[in-house]
């Protein structure tokens, strides 16, 4: 099973690479944007843009909804995960 992070793109770092800084949980991550840029969204249009994060890499491209409940879920999984190894 392969789990995507989200996080939102603060920066490009390196156009030509295709590198970003990513906002993930309030720590900023470099990661490869590679897989979501293409001649209608290149990597200059991606800040502010929303993204699962796999392994360095953007996979996907989601609405901030659906990263804010993903990041939801995920707190809740670790609390719960939390509770669980105390018991």
């Amino acid at each position: 099973m392969c789990l995507g992070i989200p996080g939102q793109i603060t920066e490009i770092v390196d156009e030509t690479k295709k590198l970003a800084l990513v906002d993930v949980g309030g720590v900023k991550r470099e990661v490869n944007i590679a897989c979501i840029v293409d001649e209608d969204h290149p990597a200059r249009s991606c800040v502010g843009d929303w993204v699962l994060v796999h392994v360095g890499f953007a996979m996907n491209r989601v609405d901030e909804e659906e990263a804010a409940e993903t990041l939801r879920l995920l707190t809740e999984m670790a609390e719960i995960e939390e509770e669980l190894s105390y018991n």
